[in-house]
């Protein structure tokens, strides 16, 4: 063989080997990655199966604890129902033994109103009838969801299998009592576990401040429309009915809202015009009757117009809905502030813009006698009132930057604390007793809060930073979270604060987008793990956390 011919035989031997190693290299590139794919699917995939757990972990936990308070309620309603049948042998009896005769059974008549039962199944559309509907409405109507830009939780297979048990209850009792027996006693059942609630005093101040990083909510948001044609004012979820909530605006309208598939959507019931007699004002502030048969709204003392009106739910068609009370013991200006005392005797406070606090108590059905406990301690209009738990002293905020605590009893002053801003409103925690917080003028620092015991000592401020304007709205309302470690507020912006008073830190410790415009109210359900939200864009806000 020439060596011309060996030379090209080598070169042509080492171009292949070329190509070997380069086809060798680019399979191995290949493999890595699709390696590298796979394994980010996998890392992806294990992360959404772990909040699957989390999640599934969350409602098991949240459906042993309706499992344990059920079981309770079943005790209590069986207990009750041994003791009636003891009363009932011992007076049978004695009855025979005295007459000779059997006693006569008579069958109790129900305490709930005539029209609830069977009422529910044509929902009313008139402005002028507003009927509280029975636990479980047969067919209930649910307002669609606007789009949000979130996804709307959908009811899992364990809240559907909790569903369908509870659906197998109610047609048991069903064959023993009416739908209306059974609101009756349910109605009775809650509000007398609610009550208890309210006075179970849990220490939570040694809380405050206390850890470094803030605890974050997972959350799904959807919305409907409020059904308003003008701006929202007020939303009130009934302290009763679980299952109720209500909302006003400058409409003069106030609508009963029944809450669908644990608080994935909400049903209008009912409309009623609450606007004031005279001057034809809308309702400024809103409060349950702490029986949930009643709502309360107040207006303004201004060219004798009606000051409080009463808008009794169970008064059938044809009857007088919306009452206005007699006595105006405000002088003038709008009353800002409505809301029912946590104490024994039923009464609730106002405060307005003449500087008062009146406090109104119930003497008789629809008559309530005002007192003014203070007319001079403020030297600016009162934005705010509340009253505490373990103690009847009655906190008022002015827009005189003083904040008041007002001992009933006694007939004084308890205690008088200056702020450097505005004061718009005061709001008493939940569960610990002696915890209050006060909304000031001051940005960023628009939350206060404070020990009743240590006066003028501020535990914790914290506050948001506004992006829309300057101005502080007194429009804008804070709620506390039913276990009393979490605070909403709304805000100018579109925006959701959420703060959690263990956050040592004085921003928020998350914040839900949740509507296009100003945000005046997010409510904490009190059963539900539920955000209900108003704005001015004219819609309400179903946050399911």
């Amino acid at each position: 063989m020439s060596a011309s011919s060996t030379i090209a035989k080598k070169v042509k031997e080492e171009e292949a080997e070329e190509e070997e190693e380069e086809e060798e290299a680019a399979a191995n590139g290949e493999d890595e990655d699709s390696r590298a794919e796979q394994e980010e699917a996998l890392v992806a995939l294990i992360e959404h199966r772990t909040k699957e757990v989390e999640q599934l972990r969350q409602r098991i936990s949240y459906y042993d604890s309706q499992l344990h308070q059920a079981e309770k309620r079943l005790q209590d309603s069986q207990s009750k129902l041994a003791r009636l049948r003891e009363r009932h042998n011992r007076a049978s009896s004695g009855g025979s033994l005295a007459n000779g005769t059997k006693n006569v059974k008579v069958e109790p008549r129900s305490t709930s109103p005539e029209h609830i039962n069977g009422g529910f199944r044509n929902q009313p559309q008139s402005r002028t009838e507003l009927v509280i509907p029975s636990v479980n409405p047969r067919n209930p109507q649910p307002v669609k969801s606007a789009g949000s830009g979130t996804k709307t939780a959908t009811v899992s297979g364990l809240e559907a299998s909790a569903a369908s048990n509870w659906a197998v209850k109610a047609k048991a009792e069903k064959s023993h009592r009416s739908f209306t027996d059974v609101q009756a006693v349910e109605t009775k059942d809650r509000g007398t576990k609610r009550k208890f609630e309210q006075k179970e005093h849990k220490e939570l101040i040694p809380l405050v401040r206390g850890s470094s990083s803030p605890n974050t909510i997972r959350y799904t948001s959807s919305q409907i429309s409020s059904q308003h044609k003008r701006k929202l004012r007020s939303l009130a979820v009934c302290p009763v009915n679980d299952q109720l909530f209500v909302t006003s605006a400058l409409d003069g309208l106030v609508n009963l809202w029944q809450l669908q598939a644990r608080g994935s959507s909400a049903s209008l019931l009912s409309t009623t015009d609450c606007a004031s007699s005279r001057e034809r004002r809308w309702p400024e502030d809103i409060a349950w009757h702490p029986h949930g048969n009643s709502l309360f709204s107040v207006y303004t003392a201004d060219a004798g117009d009606s000051q409080i009106s009463v808008l009794n739910l169970n008064k059938t068609q044809g009857r007088a809905r919306v009452t206005f009370l007699e006595n105006k013991p405000h002088v003038k200006g709008i009353i800002n502030s409505i809301i029912f005392m946590p104490w024994e005797n039923t009464c609730f406070v106002t405060g307005g813009s003449d500087h008062a606090v009146v406090l109104w108590d119930e003497r008789d059905e629809n008559v309530w006698k005002p007192k003014s406990l203070h007319r001079n301690l403020h030297s600016s209009a009162v934005m705010g009132v509340a009253g505490m738990q373990q103690k009847q002293i009655v906190l008022s905020a002015g827009l005189d930057k003083r904040i008041i605590g007002f001992d009933v009893h006694v007939g004084r002053a308890d205690f008088k604390h200056q702020l450097e801003s505005k004061c718009m409103s005061v709001l008493p925690n939940p569960c610990d007793f002696n915890l209050f917080m006060v909304q000031a003028g001051a940005h960023e620092r628009q939350l206060r809060l404070y020990d009743i015991r240590l006066r003028q000592t501020e535990l914790h401020s914290f506050g948001w930073k506004q992006e829309s304007s300057d101005s502080l709205s007194a429009l804008i309302n804070q709620a506390w979270s039913p276990d009393g470690l979490y605070l909403s507020s709304g805000s100018a912006d579109p925006v959701i604060h959420i703060f959690d008073i263990r956050y040592n830190a004085h921003k928020p410790s998350q914040s839900i987008r949740a509507h296009q415009k100003r945000i005046f109210k997010a409510v904490w359900h009190y059963s539900i793990p539920l955000l209900i939200s108003i704005s001015s864009d004219l819609h309400i806000g179903l946050h399911k956390l």
